[in-house]
């Protein structure tokens, strides 16, 4: 019964982990999503003619889109299928891991 009621302490503990992740991306993109228009705003009536604002939106995106890799797990380098056959060629072999 203990051993039930630890791996639901974790899976709990893990759960309640993921919720704060999410929703620190959803945070994260709803401020970006606001702060977009006013940064073409603030550019165009402005009176500036170089379009400036392309620079914070493209920086901040760059940022939004590396905190979504983060919180939703996806690397396309070096994802779950990466990991987990990693894993199974270290296991298989007979030497022990050295960096």
């Amino acid at each position: 019964m203990e051993t039930s009621q630890n791996t639901t302490d974790f899976r709990r503990k893990e759960a309640i982990e993921k919720v704060e992740r999410l929703k620190g991306f959803y945070t994260h993109f709803t401020i970006y999503l606001i702060f977009v228009p006013i940064f073409i705003s603030i550019n165009y009536f402005g009176g500036s003619n170089f379009p400036w604002a392309i620079f914070p939106i493209v920086g901040w995106g760059i940022g939004v889109a590396g905190h979504a890799t983060e919180t939703f797990g996806w690397n396309p380098f070096f994802g779950k299928d990466w990991e987990r056959r990693k894993i199974e060629e270290f296991m298989e072999d007979d030497n022990p891991l050295t960096l």
